[in-house]
């Protein structure tokens, strides 16, 4: 017969009331949490979490809503967004809605059918008004890597404005002045902001646009790939590209080393997140960083406050700073 509350309590020699209180969350004294830690691993005790949700409100999940599992960017913030989460004895229900606009709002209304107390999403730059029923249900939900208008919700960004202006300002410093740009989806807000970087710096160094080198993708390898071989079709072609995104990077860097392209002297080139990508790339790859384990960490401690009642500075936007690091695969010309 698997072990119940009262075992725990008897074991631990404590109240069950004490017990209830640690296994929801509450604070007690640190011999107590030592004690019941113990009974549970030793009676190997399973929390009904059905009956502690219709009981308490509250099931001690998290839900977590992305466009794709395939993007690393988005998976390795969730392994930091637990680490946080689990510390506080919350899991996670991750659903991923394929950069699908209906399946957002589907999977978005299974987390609700799942109880969760609080939802993470990487939303998409369309109406999501939906959202408003978590709100209604007092259910915190804090957006991560893109902002929607119109929606009074915590956001966890990036600088992607100044990320971009700061990756073409230093080809223009080196001299180029035909900079290709590998963009991703027109409609989604990340696309948006980096995009504005790369035109501000232009109209700062009172350069034209020539508006041929601007490529819009979808945020994978192939587009990464076809998009890198239609700007070296241009005439004349960019002496320099930007790729903005991860898995667009990757696809890049195979579209050169298939064309045989000699970086830098050929191309300079700047890529997105791929750290692991430019220690591997010889030359080395110029990237911009962002500040993943930072990103994870911030929205899961927000939620964690907001799921407590804390909505002191509610909404709040935090916009973090990226890094430009700067590898062998850029020149002056």
């Amino acid at each position: 017969m698997a072990a119940t509350i009262k075992d725990v309590a008897k074991y631990a020699g404590v109240s069950i009331s004490t017990v209830s209180k640690y296994i929801n969350g509450g604070r007690v004294r640190e011999k107590n949490r030592q004690r019941i830690e113990e009974a549970i691993k030793a009676l190997d005790f399973k929390v009904n979490e059905l009956a502690r949700g219709l009981k308490t409100n509250r099931t001690m999940t998290v839900g977590v809503l992305i466009p794709s599992l395939e993007n690393i960017f988005f998976t390795s913030i969730i392994s930091y967004m637990e680490n946080i989460l689990l510390k506080n004895r919350y899991s996670t229900i991750v659903c991923d809605y394929r950069n699908d606009v209906k399946l957002e709002k589907i999977k978005f209304e299974f987390l609700m059918d799942k109880m969760v107390d609080g939802i993470i999403m990487v939303p998409h730059e369309e109406d999501i008004q939906y959202i408003n029923k978590a709100f209604e249900k007092n259910i915190p939900v804090v957006l991560i890597d893109r902002m929607i208008k119109g929606i009074e919700c915590d956001v966890v960004l990036t600088d992607n404005l100044n990320a971009s202006y700061n990756a073409v300002e230093q080809l223009i410093m080196r001299g180029h002045r035909r900079i290709g740009i590998i963009c991703g989806p027109k409609d989604v807000y990340t696309t948006q902001e980096r995009l504005k970087g790369y035109i501000r710096v232009h109209e700062d160094y009172s350069l034209q646009i020539d508006d041929r080198l601007i490529k819009f993708g979808n945020y994978d390898v192939e587009s990464g790939y076809n998009l890198l071989l239609r700007l070296l079709e241009e005439v004349p072609p960019p002496s320099a590209v930007f790729v903005t995104n991860y898995e667009m990077t990757v696809g890049a860097v195979m579209a050169v080393n298939e064309k045989n392209i000699c970086i830098p002297h050929d191309l300079s080139l700047i890529g997105f997140d791929n750290i692991q990508l430019a220690k591997v790339v010889k030359p080395s790859l110029s990237i911009v960083t962002q500040p993943i384990q930072q990103i994870g960490e911030t929205a899961a401690s927000i939620l964690l406050k907001r799921m407590k009642g804390n909505y002191d500075k509610f909404p709040s936007v935090y916009r973090l700073k990226t890094q430009l690091l700067l590898g062998e695969s850029i020149c002056n010309i």
